[in-house]
Formats: C-alpha cells, structure tokens, sequence
C-alpha cells in the first residue's frame, strides 16, 4: 500500500484543463492496476492531490437537474461564467477566484475500499480546519458537505461541497471549499439541488478576508493527518 501523494499546486486554471489533467491521471493509475493484474511482482500505484482555483463555472453532476442553473446561455457567455455537465456524482454547484477546489486522485486499494468512508475524511478534514478558525462545523443529515449550524434547520448553511467519481477505487473530482468566494454567483443555481438552505464562506462567516495560501496549508495538514498519508 502507497500511501504517498503527489501534491501538485496549480493556481488558476480553466475548468475544462483541471478535468482533463484529472482524467490522464486517473487513467495512469488505472493503467498500472490492469498491468498489476498480469504481474507477480505489482508496482504500486501513484497517488495525486490537486490544489487550485478556477474563472467562473457552473458544473452539473450526472445526478444533477438542468432546471436547477437558473441562469440563460446567453447570460452566462455576457458574464463570462462556463458551465459544463460532468461525470460526477451531484448536482450543480458553482466554482470561482477565492474558492479553494481540491481533486484527489487516489487509489483507495492504497487506503480502504469505502467511498461513503472517503467522503466522510475529506469532511472531517474541513471540519478540523474551520475549528482552527473557531468555527463549529459538522454534517447536515442525508447530504454530503460541510455546513454551519447543521443542527439548526433555518441556518443551516454549506461551506464545502464535495462531488466525486471512482474508477476501480481510483478517484477524481473532489470539494470546493469557499474561502473569499463571490457568494452571488450562487444566486444562478439552486446549489446542489438543494433550494431552502443558504451557501457561506470562511470570509462571511468571520467578516473578512482570508489569506487563501494559509487555508490551503492548514488543509493539507488536515487531509494528510485524516487520510494518514505522506504528501510529496
């Protein structure tokens, strides 16, 4: 078992560019896999951690309803916001500058084989890192994410959005973590599908803005200390 992880800092970068890198990735690891099938002697297989930001987008997952982008074509393209359908679980969701989106690329043979397992440690991983900040976080009953106030049903509020797709225990997609994000730009959606319950960010809920590369760093340290991995 690989418990090493490539972490890779991409910056601001096109949505579709960040997808595609995902897919060549998680192919690659797959690829050794399959070879690793036919071999005595296996080599283990690499594992990835995505860090980046992207210009505004609007992405639906393939459980996700059209009717939930409340925005035209033509709306999108005068505000120069993309929008694309994708392969991962979940409805839309939006992504922007200020938003910290992470995509691991892992092979859960390298860590267990449970996926509902996996999104629960990218959770509690946030969780840890909004405690840093003296913010209370947890987990809203039958949805995935992180929320504030979870318990109080009318101010309840998601702050991280998780989104994922597996291919033989080889993940891709991931969560978006919405540090100084643009909070209206999730006026166009009903995010996640889920139309009574209010989005956040770390810079509303503690009233100012947040050095993004220390968020990032505190995160890691979180993924890697849940995960029990060794981030390279």
């Amino acid at each position: 078992m690989n418990k090493k992880v490539e972490f890779q800092h991409l910056g601001l970068i096109p949505y579709q560019q960040a997808w595609e890198m995902q897919e060549d990735l998680l192919k690659k690891v797959v690829e050794i896999k399959r070879q690793n099938r036919q071999q005595v002697e296996k080599k283990p297989t690499p594992n990835y951690l995505l860090f980046c930001q992207h210009p505004h987008v609007y992405t639906l997952g393939k459980s996700g309803s059209l009717k939930n982008l409340l925005i035209s074509e033509s709306e999108m393209k005068e505000k120069g916001i993309a929008y694309f359908a994708i392969n991962r679980g979940g409805d839309i969701t939006y992504h922007g500058q200020g938003q910290l989106v992470g995509y691991p690329i892992l092979d859960l043979d390298n860590f267990f084989q449970d996926l509902h397992k996996y999104m629960r440690f990218i959770e509690e991983a946030v969780i840890r890192l909004l405690a840093d900040y003296g913010i209370a976080a947890g987990r809203y009953a039958g949805y995935t994410g992180v929320w504030i106030e979870p318990e109080i049903e009318e101010r309840a509020r998601k702050i991280c959005a998780i989104g994922i797709r597996a291919t033989q225990w080889v993940t891709m997609h991931g969560f978006a973590f919405n540090v100084n994000t643009d909070l209206n730009y999730f006026k166009n959606i009903i995010p996640c599908g889920i139309e009574d319950k209010a989005v956040t960010s770390l810079a509303a809920e503690l009233g100012r803005e947040i050095e993004l590369a220390s968020v990032e760093a505190r995160l890691k340290h979180h993924l890697a200390e849940v995960f029990e991995m060794e981030l390279i």
